[in-house]
């Protein structure tokens, strides 16, 4: 009997795995990154309770459902790259945030996001960045007033569904704290992650890890997420040693807010990111300039999501400029 059910138990599993093979086109590379993403998502739950995932089931539902009427209607079908759009687009919002406006979000970024501009490969924005700035400007106060306190201790969130609600000044996150002028926590609490923020966002060591992952794997590109730190690194302390900046130190202005996960997942996204080399540098340097400008000086204290978007409409001048760049540099060569 045990054995009919294991045999059962494998039977299902084979049919499941060949279900989404045959439902979804392979793509190697997408598939590395939400390996990558994986301990970020386990070390959500554990902050921030079992509520993370039944975010992420729906959204991913709904991105799916969505990109597959478009594709089918294409005659094609899903490519594995939805699922990375919806696994960011979840983690990079509060744990609180209610399921109906996710849903809406996750669905205005397929379609806005990728559909309008043919599918895979075709999008001039990044689908999960575009769709976190539609529901935070859309719906502000359920995106930035419903911050809570993670849990802390073993076994965490493992046990409890999502934290409670405090008051917005204790639960801000760290960039909001230092906006208001609030305690802030201190460098090892961010580096490690047991602050209030997005659900993905917090903790700075699984980030860089993720990166180191994806670096080696060929997956994201080493340049971009260098430049775009040296951007921030540089305007941070420009504005310090000016005697402006909202943070304690420029090392602190990396590790708070978005910074390191847009580096990492979202600036990197070689659809819409420059194709070439040169362009690469340029594209993150003026990313993490722009989004220092942003957090620091407007109301939007995460610039990190706007100056993305920003640079994405600007990548085929980009890669035109270092193109004709090197054309007549190529022809002065030939002349001399």
């Amino acid at each position: 009997m045990a054995a009919q059910i294991q045999t059962k138990m494998r039977t299902e599993n084979g049919n499941l795995l060949s279900f989404l093979k045959t439902f979804l086109r392979k793509q190697p590379m997408m598939r590395r990154v939400l390996v990558s993403l994986i301990p970020i998502l386990i070390f959500s739950v554990y902050s921030f309770g079992w509520r993370v995932l039944s975010v992420l089931a729906l959204v991913t539902a709904a991105g799916v459902t969505t990109e597959y009427f478009f594709e089918k209607s294409r005659n094609g079908k899903p490519t594995e790259s939805v699922l990375v759009s919806c696994f960011l687009y979840t983690l990079i919002l509060p744990v609180t945030v209610p399921y109906w406006i996710a849903v809406v979000g996750i669905i205005f970024a397929i379609i806005f996001g990728k559909q309008v501009f043919g599918g895979f490969a075709r999008n001039v924005f990044n689908p999960a960045v575009l769709g976190r700035v539609f529901v935070f400007i859309t719906f502000p106060a359920s995106m930035t007033n419903s911050w809570t306190q993670p849990f802390s201790g073993f076994p965490g969130g493992f046990l409890r569904w999502v934290p409670d609600l405090t008051d917005g000044i204790s639960s801000a996150t760290p960039l909001a704290a230092a906006a208001q002028g609030g305690i802030l926590p201190n460098h090892l609490e961010l580096f490690l992650g047991n602050i209030s923020g997005s659900m993905g966002e917090t903790s700075a060591v699984l980030i860089l890890l993720a990166a180191i992952y994806l670096i080696v794997r060929k997956t994201a590109s080493w340049k971009i997420i260098t430049s775009v730190l040296i951007g921030v690194l540089g305007m941070e302390t420009i504005l310090y040693f000016s005697g402006v900046s909202l943070f304690p130190d420029p090392l602190y202005a990396i590790l708070s807010g978005g910074v390191l996960f847009g580096a990492v997942f979202m600036a990197t996204d070689p659809i819409s990111a420059p194709s070439t080399e040169q362009g690469k540098w340029v594209f993150g340097l003026l990313v993490g300039v722009i989004a220092v400008v942003i957090r620091e000086f407007s109301l939007f204290r995460e610039g990190m999501m706007f100056a993305i978007l920003i640079m994405n409409s600007f990548v085929p001048l980009l890669d035109i400029a270092v193109k004709m760049a090197k054309t007549n540099t190529g022809k002065r060569r030939v002349a001399a």
